[in-house]
């Protein structure tokens, strides 16, 4: 496994990845909610082929990071760097355009188009034609959505998930509606793809292919994953790096053995043991 090495911002990354620009950073970020301190100083870079986890006992505030990351929240602090650039100001549209796609903790699937149509609408980003041409179907019209099925297909494969492209996402099973999840943010073309709890609800089975699909993304795109998770077998067995966030506050990054050992995690998962008990 690549070691982790430290930034200027005493962020951790691999360190395949130092050479080039982080793909995700944020400085002291912040929200809060009325009188509500949500989350606080949350630093943290990601390298460009990083696969890492925030995890945290419930409700410390890791929703609420993608939320902010995604601009579905605005900072009341703080600052997000996604390739370098600043999303203060962008809406989530124009976010998941540079280069951040997510999966969410329920799935939203549209449950009443098919596996095919899913897919397309995440291969938006790349269509060029426009009003005129698709209201009269000029022939690069057809071509573009002749590319765009073909493209869908391609990444419906990855899953092997092309036979079931005319299925009604609805009807699929439950591991299978979360892959085409997966591979519809993948059709965002993202430099990041967030994950919000992937491993929910799934056997074990399920989910050491999960953890499969979650490296071959990583390998087949060359980019990095951010994931929350409970499962820890899955946390520790994937991610290189992991932030612990608790009260919306980070109190360890580290290694997967790093944090396995550090007593401040241990406590905010367990509670704080007396002496003599």
């Amino acid at each position: 496994m690549n070691r982790l090495v430290p930034l200027p911002s005493r962020s951790l990354i691999p360190e395949r990845d130092l050479d080039k620009l982080p793909i995700l950073e944020t400085r002291h970020l912040g929200i809060d909610f009325g009188g509500l301190n949500a989350v606080d100083d949350f630093t943290i870079a990601v390298g460009r082929t990083e696969i890492c986890g925030l995890i945290g006992p419930n409700g410390a505030g890791k929703t609420t990071i993608f939320n902010l990351l995604t601009n579905v929240y605005r900072p009341t602090r703080g600052t997000i760097l996604v390739d370098g650039y600043d999303t203060l100001g962008m809406s989530t549209h124009q976010v998941n355009k540079l280069g951040v796609a997510r999966t969410f903790q329920n799935i939203r699937l549209f449950r009443d188009m098919t596996v095919e149509e899913n897919v397309l609408v995440g291969l938006h980003n790349s269509m060029k034609y426009g009003v005129a041409e698709s209201l009269f179907r000029f022939p690069s019209y057809w071509k573009q959505e002749k590319r765009a099925r073909e493209k869908a297909l391609e990444l419906l494969s990855l899953f092997d998930m092309q036979d079931m492209a005319s299925f009604q996402a609805g009807s699929l099973p439950y591991g299978a509606q979360r892959r085409l999840e997966m591979v519809r943010a993948l059709a965002t073309e993202p430099g990041i793809l967030l994950l919000d709890e992937p491993a929910a609800g799934m056997n074990p089975s399920e989910t050491a292919e999960l953890m499969q699909n979650i490296k071959k993304v990583r390998d087949t795109f060359n980019i990095a994953v951010m994931l929350i998770e409970h499962d820890m077998s899955l946390v520790m067995g994937i991610c290189e790096g992991i932030a612990v966030l608790n009260y919306g506050k980070i109190i360890a990054k580290g290694t997967p053995d790093e944090i396995k050992s550090n007593q401040a995690v241990i406590e905010a998962y367990l509670g704080r043991q007396e002496e003599g008990t």
